[in-house]
C-alpha cells in the first residue's frame, strides 16, 4: 500500500467563516458600514495537512463543530479553502448532506441523471446503470414523483445508490447514513466492503465509534479545526474519548459552579462527594485489561442519618447502553446507620468488557428503590484494545474445524 499513488494531498488548508451578529434586514442596514461590529471570525479548519493513498478507508472523527464535515467538503471540492490547496484525483462521488446534489421539483428519476451527470457520466452510462440503481434505493414507485416528498430515508437511499454506481475512485460519506433504516445501512456497508476490495478509496466522517476500528485502517482526529491525531483507529478512538471526557468534566464543573445551591446540605438529604474506578493492582489512569478486578470506590455523606439506605452502580458505555449494574440490596449486604461521611466500595471481579470507554454512575437510594442522591457519568474508565473480538463483552475467542459434513 505504500507504493500506492496519492489521491489526495491537503497542504496547510484553513477555512474561514464569517459570523454575522445582524439576523434581521433592518439590523444590517443600520449597521452598514460600521466595520466588524456586527461580524465575528470563525476558523473551522487552521493549517491541516493530510496526504491521503489510493486504496485506504479513512475516518475524520471529533466532536460536533470540530472541522470534519467542512474538512470533508474541502477534499470533495464543495466549498474552497481560505488558505492552502487541495488536490485530488480520480472521479468522485460525495454524500454529503441529506439532499446534496438533487432538485427538488425534479423526480427522482430526473434527480438520477442529474446527479449521475454531474459526476462524469454520460446519459447512456446513467441508462445501463439505471435499473441497479433503482433496485438498489428500493423506492419502487416514488422514482417518478417530485423529490420534496420524498422522506429522509428515500432521500438518503437514492443519493447512495446513485453515488456507488458512478463508478467512483473516492468515496466522501459524511453521517447521513445514521439517518436510513437498520436494514439499508447494512447494505450500504456491504457495499463499502466490497469497495474496500476493489481498492477504492473511502473517506467517512462518522460518529460511529466502534465502526472506526471495525472499517477502517486509518483515522485522523480533529479538535477545534486542527489534526491532533493521525494513526491507527483504535488510538484515535481513545484519544477521542479522552477529549469527550474532558469536555465533559469541564461542562458539570461549570454547571456546578453556576448552581452551587444543588449541592448544599439544606438542598439534599446525601451527597456523593466523588467516586472513581479503577483496576485493582494497575495504576489509576491504566488501561483495564481483559480479567481484571475492577474497584469503584465512593465517597458519601447523609446530613441526617438513616437507617434505610442502598448503594447502587451503574456502568453505560459510550452509546449510553446499560452494560452492567447491581446494587448492595441485589448483594444482600447487610448496611447499618448511613450518617455523616463514609467511603464504601464495589469490586467487580474477573471483567470482560469490550475495547472502549466506560461511564459510571453511582446512586444511593432507599428501600423502595426512591434515588436520594445520583452522580450520573461519576467516573470513567478504559478497556484496553483487544484484537481478537469487537463488542460490548469479551470471551476468548477459539476456532475448531469440525471437518466435512457428509
Amino acid at each position: 500500500m505504500n507504493e500506492a499513488p496519492d489521491i489526495i494531498t491537503i497542504d496547510d488548508v484553513s477555512k474561514r467563516f464569517v459570523l454575522r451578529k445582524d439576523n434581521s434586514l433592518k439590523e444590517r442596514l443600520t449597521g452598514f458600514g460600521r466595520g466588524k461590529k456586527h461580524k465575528e471570525e470563525f476558523w473551522a479548519l487552521k493549517g491541516v495537512n493530510i496526504t491521503i493513498q489510493a486504496g485506504h478507508t479513512v475516518a475524520l472523527i471529533g466532536h460536533n463543530g470540530s472541522g470534519k464535515s467542512t474538512l470533508l467538503k474541502v477534499i470533495g471540492g464543495i466549498i474552497d479553502p481560505s488558505d492552502g490547496r487541495v488536490a485530488r484525483r480520480g472521479r468522485i462521488a460525495a454524500l454529503l448532506e441529506l439532499g446534496a446534489g438533487f432538485h427538488p421539483d425534479l423526480t427522482g428519476r430526473e434527480n438520477v441523471f442529474l446527479n449521475a451527470s454531474i459526476m462524469g457520466l454520460s446519459r447512456a452510462e446513467v441508462e445501463s446503470r439505471f435499473d441497479d440503481i433503482l433496485d438498489f434505493s428500493e423506492i419502487g414507485d416514488f422514482i417518478d414523483t417530485q423529490v420534496k416528498y420524498y422522506s429522509s430515508g428515500m432521500y438518503v437511499r437514492l443519493a447512495f445508490a446513485v453515488a456507488v454506481h458512478t463508478d467512483p475512485d473516492l468515496l466522501l460519506v459524511d453521517e447521513v447514513l445514521a439517518v436510513g433504516d437498520e436494514a439499508f445501512q447494512r447494505k450500504c456497508l456491504d457495499k463499502i466492503r466490497s469497495f474496500q476490495e476493489e481498492g477504492r478509496t473511502i473517506i467517512l466522517v462518522t460518529h460511529s465509534l466502534s465502526q472506526v476500528p471495525e472499517m477502517c485502517d486509518r483515522a485522523i482526529l480533529l479538535n477545534k479545526g486542527e489534526v491532533v491525531f493521525d494513526g491507527e483507529p483504535h488510538e484515535a478512538v481513545a484519544e477521542f474519548r479522552d477529549i469527550l471526557e474532558d469536555r465533559r468534566v469541564a461542562h458539570v464543573a461549570a454547571v456546578a459552579d453556576h448552581t452551587p445551591e444543588a449541592t448544599t446540605p439544606a438542598a439534599r438529604e446525601a451527597v456523593i462527594h466523588d467516586v472513581v474506578a479503577y483496576a485493582d493492582g494497575r495504576e489509576p489512569d491504566a488501561d483495564v485489561e481483559q480479567g481484571d478486578d475492577i474497584l469503584i470506590t465512593m465517597d458519601i455523606e447523609h446530613f441526617t442519618g438513616t437507617d434505610d439506605w442502598m448503594c447502587a452502580i451503574q456502568i453505560d458505555n459510550t452509546m449510553g447502553q446499560v452494560v452492567y449494574g447491581t446494587t448492595t440490596k441485589r448483594l444482600g449486604i447487610p448496611l447499618g446507620r448511613f450518617e455523616g461521611k463514609r467511603r464504601v466500595q464495589f469490586r467487580l471481579s474477573d471483567t470482560h468488557f469490550g475495547t472502549g470507554k466506560y461511564f459510571v454512575n453511582a446512586s444511593i437510594m432507599d428501600s423502595t428503590g426512591r434515588h436520594i442522591f445520583d452522580l450520573p457519568q461519576g467516573c470513567s474508565f478504559d478497556v484496553a484494545d483487544t484484537p481478537l473480538a469487537v463488542g460490548t463483552t469479551y470471551a476468548t475467542p477459539a476456532f475448531v474445524d469440525l471437518g466435512a459434513m457428509a
